[in-house]
């Protein structure tokens, strides 16, 4: 698998995504919190990610893209880990719950 993040696994569908909030489950392991949803795509990919940082914990859009940027590092770099026994389509959303700055190293070991 390359360590890529190319369109198609992108969430962007906003149907979706309140689909994601609404009926999805979640997990939290602090900082972050995933919430997943299994679903269906017309995409052949097996899974579409996003990832959102709190704007009332990050209130200038340079923190949350600076932290967006980590956690699609980690998450790019990881994803071989994460998907290697999905068998069925999923959606998942990525949230950064802590209120402070992360470290890249601590992102690593979430």
């Amino acid at each position: 698998m390359k360590f890529t993040y190319p369109k198609q696994e992108k969430l962007k569908s906003k149907k979706l995504i309140e689909q994601l909030f609404t009926e999805g489950q979640s997990v939290t392991a602090f900082p972050l919190r995933l919430v997943y949803l299994g679903t269906t795509f017309d995409d052949a990919v097996i899974a579409k990610t996003g990832v959102s940082v709190s704007k009332r914990h990050f209130k200038t859009a340079v923190d949350r893209n600076h932290i967006k940027r980590l956690l699609r590092e980690v998450y790019r770099l990881n994803k071989a880990v994460y998907f290697n026994n999905l068998t069925t389509q999923h959606a998942f959303m990525i949230l950064y719950i802590a209120k402070k700055n992360p470290l890249l190293p601590k992102l690593k070991h979430v």
